[in-house]
C-alpha cells in the first residue's frame, strides 16, 4: 500500500501537473524510508525513528475525546501552548478558556509545559487555571516529571498533547509518557 501512494503522488505530478506540496514531498519521503528499514538490514534504524513517532495524531486538541480519555484512565493532561492551544504568542482565546473549564469539570489536572519565559506561561495561564512549567527545556524529561508531581499523576495516568515533533512529542517519548500530536494552529510553524 505504501509503495502505491508514493507512485499515485508521483503520477499526479508529473502526469497531471499536480504541484508537489512540501507535506506531500515529506509523506513521500517517510513512506519511502519506512519500506527501505522494513525490507532491508537497515532495519535497526526503526527503533531509532520510533523516538519521533506520536502515540497518536489528530487535527486539533479542540477535537480530543477527553471524556473517553478520562474513561480510559487518565487523570493529568500536559499541554504545550504556542501553535497547540492558540497561534504563537496569542493569549488564551475563548475557546482555550472553554477548553480547561471543560477539562477541570471532567475532572483532569492540567499542566502548561512551555519552552517560554515566565511572563508569557504565567499570563496564558491565568485565565486557564491548573499548573504551569517555564523554561521547560524539552525536549529534556526533567519538567515533565516535575508537571506530572505537580498534578499527582504518573506515566500510566497522563498524557501530552503538542504541536512540535522534535520538542513536545520526542519529549514526552523519552519521559515514556502516551502523547498525542496535533496540527499547529499556524502552519508556517
Amino acid at each position: 500500500l505504501s509503495t502505491e501512494a508514493v507512485f499515485g503522488v508521483l503520477f499526479s505530478v508529473l502526469l497531471l501537473g499536480e504541484q508537489m506540496t512540501p507535506r506531500m514531498l515529506a509523506g513521500c519521503g517517510l513512506l519511502f524510508l519506512a519500506v527501505l528499514l522494513s525490507e532491508t538490514k537497515l532495519s535497526f534504524l526503526g527503533k531509532v525513528f520510533e523516538r519521533f513517532f506520536p502515540d497518536s495524531r489528530t487535527d486539533s486538541a479542540y477535537k480530543i475525546d477527553y471524556e473517553s480519555l478520562y474513561r480510559e484512565g487518565y487523570r493529568g493532561l500536559i499541554f504545550d501552548i504556542d501553535n497547540t492551544l492558540v497561534p504563537h504568542g496569542e493569549p488564551p482565546d475563548a475557546r482555550a478558556v472553554q477548553l480547561f473549564e471543560r477539562l477541570h469539570a471532567i475532572g483532569f489536572s492540567s499542566c502548561l509545559l512551555s519552552n517560554n519565559k515566565l511572563e508569557r506561561v504565567a499570563s496564558f495561564h491565568r485565565p486557564v487555571g491548573g499548573h504551569f512549567i517555564e523554561n521547560a527545556h524539552k525536549p529534556s524529561t526533567a519538567n515533565y516529571i516535575r508537571a506530572m508531581e505537580l498534578m499527582g499523576t504518573d506515566r500510566e495516568n497522563t498524557l501530552f498533547i503538542g504541536d512540535q515533533l522534535f520538542t513536545d512529542i520526542y519529549g514526552a517519548k523519552r519521559a515514556k509518557i502516551r502523547n498525542i500530536l496535533v496540527d499547529p494552529i499556524h502552519p508556517k510553524e
